[in-house]
């Protein structure tokens, strides 16, 4: 699986590193992921995703339905 966020779709950010003489070179600014799992009343089941901590936050505010649905995820992933 790659390091992408499986609600809001975030994945790495490139930045630069730059040096006391203003030399850059890129490097990659990885989401904080982590693996959650989250219990869906309408589905009755635990469903485990691969998510954001930001995403996290937000499930926890508004449920996971709702999120999904804020960030035009597509449920299939639901049916795993």
């Amino acid at each position: 699986m790659s390091r992408v966020c499986q609600i809001t779709g975030k994945s790495y950010n490139n930045a630069n590193n730059v040096s006391h003489s203003h030399q850059k070179t890129k490097y990659k600014q990885h989401v904080n992921l982590q693996w959650k799992k989250f219990w869906i009343p309408e589905l009755s089941r635990w469903v485990r995703l691969k998510v954001s901590t930001n995403a996290i936050k937000t499930v926890s505010k508004y449920g996971l339905l709702s999120t999904m649905k804020r960030y035009g995820t597509d449920a299939s992933i639901l049916k795993k």
